[in-house]
């Protein structure tokens, strides 16, 4: 699964849905809306399904994020069980249990993220990396699509579905070897007390442990 730091941005003013006309979602009121409600929060807690597909071929996983601003994030997963990827904010440490084999990476220098929502860890401004949109209507939710600036950014286009409480509530990533990252994301809780121990990691015994941030 890959993604890249620094992926997003996003969008002030809460403007009830009612009030668009239907088919016409207000775009600019609909990122402000994003932004304003993400920028206010400082922790975030979500259930969360993840598909890769390419060629034909299909991974899933499912399981737990937490983030805690600035850029902390654990990946906790129930499928694959045991997998883990978290960052203390200046290292990411990747661990899979049906390898037996445990990463660590400097954040600054990772390409590959599995980390969708690690644009929420910082100040959100969508204009920074994206300069075309598009919406449409999905019943009450709308489905955005965000164009990057630069052609040589990993990923051709970001897709967000939102609504009226501006949740993002699934996240699709297509990537420059047509690969999709789909996640969809649950039960959404904010600004809960996250311990740092929740961003520690220690490999367990017998566990081969890389550690590539000297590289």
């Amino acid at each position: 699964m890959r993604l890249r730091p620094g992926l997003l941005a996003l969008g002030i003013l809460a403007v009830p849905w009612a009030l668009w006309p239907a088919g016409t979602p207000d775009v600019p009121q609909l990122l402000a809306g994003i932004e304003n409600r993400y920028n206010h929060i400082q922790t975030l807690q979500v259930a969360f399904t993840e598909t890769w597909t390419l060629n034909g071929r299909k991974r899933i996983g499912s399981g737990t994020l937490v983030l805690r601003k600035p850029g902390k994030m654990r990946w906790e997963y129930a499928m694959p069980a045991g997998r883990l990827f978290i960052s203390d904010g200046e290292f990411i440490y990747s661990y899979s249990p049906d390898e037996n084999r445990a990463e660590k990476i400097k954040m600054k220098s990772v390409e590959d993220m599995r980390a969708p929502l690690a644009f929420l860890l910082g100040r959100l401004n969508f204009h920074d990396d994206f300069s075309k949109f598009r919406a449409s209507p999905q019943g009450e939710q709308v489905f955005l699509t965000a164009l990057p600036k630069s052609g040589k950014m990993p990923y051709s286009e970001v897709s967000f579905l939102t609504g009226a409480d501006f949740v993002i509530h699934r996240l699709v990533v297509k990537e420059q070897d047509n690969s999709l990252l789909d996640y969809t994301f649950d039960g959404e809780k904010t600004n809960l007390p996250v311990p740092d121990a929740m961003f520690r990691f220690t490999p367990p015994p017998g566990v081969e442990f890389v550690d590539s941030s000297r590289q």
